[in-house]
């Protein structure tokens, strides 16, 4: 019996070892917009192409890109819907921790908090894994860090990672261009490059999305009119 007739259990492994819905999960990861992050020597940007499929939509009602708490933020690839569930877990979790000790949550305990609830979504039954991967970018008394958490709960910390349609190409772009003494404001072109890569059409301010968190450990959103400077310093 293949594999193929394990396709819809989730808590079943297949003869070969695999739990098939973890990689249906992956596919709809990257099936999802590109999204990556680069770690630079004083802190981190986390980018992302955020297309809409019609003019009639309000492009400022859609957010890929978001914080979990002061220090932290993420973006994704994958279904919306699920990104929602894990952001609002994940804020949970941080405020909890701030209410108890007075003091931001490390990046690396927000973190296994998020992994933990995307893994216990893989042995549970009557549910379904998380369609989503995650970049998270934080800075604390470790300094700045990059994490990638995937459906199954498996998360690792990156120099530089890309999730999403076209990943590959933009991780071997990443490896080449990469630098570990890269300052932020040169990893931000980096990013913008790396996106430009596999971009269908022109790229502008309203159709990206650039995260950064410097030394200041204040995870921000970049306005459209800052991204539209940086578009114009990389052309």
């Amino acid at each position: 019996m293949g594999d193929g007739a394990y396709s819809f259990s989730l808590t079943t492994f297949s003869p070969s070892g695999k739990l098939v819905q973890i990689e249906y999960a992956l596919n709809a990861v990257n099936a999802g917009k590109p999204a990556l992050g680069i770690k630079a020597k004083n802190g981190v940007v986390i980018a992302t192409e955020k297309k809409v499929p019609t003019v009639l939509i309000d492009e400022a009602s859609l957010r890929k890109t978001e914080a979990f708490s002061d220090n932290i933020g993420c973006v994704f690839a994958g279904m919306v819907p699920d990104f929602r569930v894990i952001l609002r877990k994940g804020r949970k979790a941080a405020q909890s921790y701030f209410r108890v000790y007075n003091d931001p949550i490390p990046v690396s305990q927000l973190v296994r908090e998020t992994a933990a609830v995307m893994q216990e979504f893989t042995q549970s039954g009557g549910v379904r894994p998380f369609g989503i991967s995650l970049l998270i970018a934080g800075y604390d008394d470790n300094g700045p860090q990059l994490y990638q958490v995937d459906p199954s709960g498996a998360y690792f910390g990156w120099k530089a990672s890309a999730i999403g349609k076209n990943m590959q190409n933009a991780k071997t772009f990443l490896e080449k261009r990469y630098n570990p003494e890269i300052e932020l404001e040169d990893a931000i072109h980096t990013a913008i490059l790396t996106l430009k890569e596999g971009f269908e059409g022109a790229m502008t301010e309203h159709n990206i999305e650039i995260g950064v968190i410097g030394e200041d450990r204040k995870f921000r959103v970049l306005t459209p009119a800052e991204v539209k400077d940086y578009l114009g310093e990389v052309e």
